[in-house]
């Protein structure tokens, strides 16, 4: 670990003015932003020019499963670079075909093939093809509180408000409310009312669609960007009846929540349920190169036996992100990374955070497994009232600008969302670098506790 980065202003300066005149930024407005130009990062840690060093609390964008520049992976690049950088995808490539065969040990019944993309929008864009094309019918149900995706089908898969600005009428999606107790929409008072509740508007949803013309039901395991809401016990478990029911294909998400993050290798594996198809990205190679996928059904691999499956990628399989793969999750376990993202979250951040909700007022809940968890921000404990508006931007955002800001001034780099902030660090982040993220928050959330009520 570099324990005091160098400086080197006038470096940091030139990245920063290059950045500035060519490269167009996602998801923002070009003029309004100011990125912080990194020079270097390792492990749970990352730094920038001037010898500013923050915990990530992010894990880049969700992904860094292990951390930044893990030896082993970037060995297992450099030895596949040197021995064969990229191959087509039609042929058998040992580096693909070993990815595909741990990943398919790690999935949860049947899930034994595997389809590549180049990251998750691609995989759900791919998984979605699949069940219309197996079903014959059109029509995909997704969650409201959700994100899937900046591709086509994707966005509009997706229910939070960055879908708003794509969204097209006719791309057969239709939305429902997912479980939530703390702002249950059935008016639920316990977790039992709230499952049976969310069951129930989903069957009335259906019957008002007509389940015949239902292609697929999707959702992501466990919502990561909008908001770590674990679902309830019996959830998941009732949309597999329904989906059975009606002969209609249940898609996981697990782009975020898979891979070690909730403590177990996939998050469907807590809730005992496998789907038809499962969508994965980001941490089965920690993002050390752009790889996604979609783990198939044996049922819906059958539909494809000797129909060819219209889609493809150039870079599906591509040698260098499946060699990333295959090390990372040799690494993940022969340093147990998974059990100790379990531990993290059981003994660390589960306790340290709802000690934070105790002594600020402007927690109003704590929800998370592993390494995946979730501060929701309120103004007031008793009505719940968030602390900056749904969608929240310029001076109605600043009670949030303001925590992220005394964050970073205390060396956390948070993942902010809308009126939440998630603890998402490293899967194989120490218990000492949690500990000093929990310190980190505790003091940037006394900035938010000075917009309570």
């Amino acid at each position: 670990m570099t324990p005091h980065p160098p400086v080197d202003s006038a470096a940091g300066a030139a990245v920063k003015a290059a950045d500035r005149a060519h490269v167009f930024h996602s998801w923002s407005a070009q003029g309004l932003i100011d990125p912080l130009a990194v020079a270097g990062a390792e492990g749970s840690y990352f730094w920038d020019y001037d010898g500013n060093r923050y915990l990530d609390f992010t894990s880049g964008l969700v992904f860094t499963n292990i951390g930044y520049q893990h030896p082993t992976v970037v060995a297992a690049i450099q030895e596949q670079a040197g021995k064969m950088t990229t191959f087509a995808p039609a042929f058998a490539v040992e580096a693909r075909s070993e990815a595909a065969r741990l990943i398919a040990e790690r999935t949860p019944g049947d899930l034994d093939k595997i389809f590549f993309t180049n990251g998750g929008a691609e995989a759900v864009e791919n998984a979605v093809r699949m069940a219309r094309l197996h079903t014959g019918r059109t029509k995909v149900l997704s969650a409201y509180r959700s994100y899937h995706g900046a591709t086509s089908t994707a966005i509009n898969l997706t229910g939070d408000p960055r879908r708003w600005a794509s969204d097209n009428g006719s791309a057969g999606v239709v939305r429902f409310w997912a479980p939530f107790l703390y702002r249950s929409p059935f008016y639920a008072q316990t977790e039992e009312e709230e499952c049976a509740r969310a069951l129930q508007h989903l069957e009335d949803t259906l019957a008002y669609e007509g389940p015949s013309t239902i292609a697929a039901i999707i959702l992501e395991t466990i919502p990561g960007t909008a908001g770590i809401m674990t679902p309830p016990p019996g959830y998941l478990a009732g949309v597999r009846e329904i989906c059975d029911r009606y002969g209609i294909v249940f898609v996981l998400d697990e782009v975020m929540a898979g891979f070690g993050r909730t403590g177990k290798w996939f998050a469907a594996d807590h809730f005992d349920v496998t789907p038809d198809l499962m969508t994965f990205a980001k941490g089965v190679n920690s993002g050390y190169v752009p790889l996604g996928g979609v783990a198939i059904s044996a049922e819906i691999a059958a539909t494809f036996e000797t129909r060819p499956y219209p889609g493809g990628l150039t870079y599906s399989g591509h040698p260098l992100a499946c060699a990333a793969a295959v090390a990372t999750i040799q690494v993940m376990e022969d340093e147990k990374v998974v059990e100790n993202a379990a531990h993290i979250g059981e003994n660390v951040l589960g306790p340290g955070l709802r000690e934070l909700a105790e002594n600020h007022p402007s927690v109003g809940e704590v929800r998370g497994l592993g390494a995946f968890w979730a501060l929701e921000l309120v103004r007031n404990k008793e009505t719940r009232e968030p602390l900056v508006p749904y969608n929240a931007t310029g001076e109605a955002n600043a009670p949030m600008a303001a925590f992220g800001a005394a964050a970073k001034k205390n060396g956390l780099w948070p993942f902010i969302n809308m009126n939440r902030t998630h603890a998402v660090p490293a899967c194989n982040v120490t218990e000492a670098e949690a500990k000093e993220g929990l310190a980190a928050l505790d003091a940037a959330l006394s900035v938010a506790d000075e917009h309570t009520a």
